[in-house]
């Protein structure tokens, strides 16, 4: 996700793009295209409504760009600035007809994405002077999860796996068919290249010692009270990356940070972000 800004400009969020215009323009805007000449131009500013950290200026930009390619763009901030309310993100210039109809598409990929970033921060900020840091997971919005991930880095937290191809998640129900954590553990690693990392998710002390015995990479400490959690920690004696996941707040984690887990993986990032408010104003 550190080249994100490669990604930016290549097929695959330009494919996030085409299909969301798709969705929303189909045969034509209706309203736009009857009341608006083709040849008008305009003017128009990104405005937060409210406070928060911008993330996807970049992608607004690109749907614009994708209904009027000599679109104009000035940005007053980047991704990753703390805006005011009442604060111009940018000023476009263009067709009139590109600035209302990529309008909503617009802001529906910038507000979501800077609601992410601005949730993300809470919860980093709340971790400061420990040593534990915020991850993400694959709870993401389908089709999204570039964008949805790159929001995270930007309000300061970690990505996790991108997916189901780049690190290994032994679960409940993979330990189940394999019968159990050694199994599984041994039975991935006779296959996979070491490079790739494997993970286990463990519920209780007795899992946490046979996944440690099995020399996984990460051990995640799923749903656990905070005193397991310190038992596990000491237990695992930094032989492994500790990972704490289940049901975190904001008014848990700094709790479950002392206990001295390396991270704290939050479902809630991607999956209940509240989009932070940003319009589109014609200024002339």
């Amino acid at each position: 996700m550190d080249n994100f800004k490669l990604y930016m400009k290549g097929k695959e969020i330009l494919r996030i793009i085409a299909n969301a215009l798709k969705e929303d323009i189909k045969t034509g805007d209706i309203t736009t295209n009857f009341l608006i000449p083709a040849n008008k131009k305009a003017k128009a500013v990104l405005k937060a409504k409210e406070e928060g950290i911008i993330a996807g200026l970049l992608v607004a930009r690109l749907v614009f760009e994708q209904l009027d390619p000599k679109i104009k763009w000035k940005q007053f901030v980047n991704d990753g600035c703390k805006a005011k309310k009442g604060q111009i993100l940018a000023e476009i210039t263009g067709s009139y007809r590109a600035l209302l109809t990529g309008e909503r598409t617009a802001l529906n990929f910038l507000q979501r994405m800077s609601g992410i970033a601005a949730l993300t921060n809470k919860f980093v900020n709340e971790l400061k002077g420990t040593k534990t840091e915020i991850l993400d997971t694959r709870k993401t919005a389908p089709g999204l999860r570039i964008l949805d991930k790159y929001a995270v880095k930007i309000g300061g937290g970690k990505n996790h796996r991108l997916g189901l191809y780049d690190l290994v998640m032994i679960k409940n129900n993979h330990i189940e068919v394999a019968g159990s954590i050694t199994n599984a553990v041994q039975q991935i690693r006779a296959k996979l290249p070491k490079k790739i990392k494997i993970e286990v998710e463990t519920k209780n002390l007795k899992e946490v010692k046979e996944a440690l015995n099995c020399n996984a990479d990460i051990i995640m400490l799923d749903n656990m009270s905070l005193r397991n959690m310190s038992k596990a920690v000491k237990l695992i004696n930094g032989r492994a990356l500790v990972e704490a996941s289940g049901k975190m707040t904001l008014e848990k984690i700094k709790k479950t940070a002392r206990t001295g887990v390396d991270f704290i993986s939050v479902g809630a990032l991607t999956h209940s972000a509240k989009a932070l408010d940003i319009g589109m104003y014609i200024t002339k």
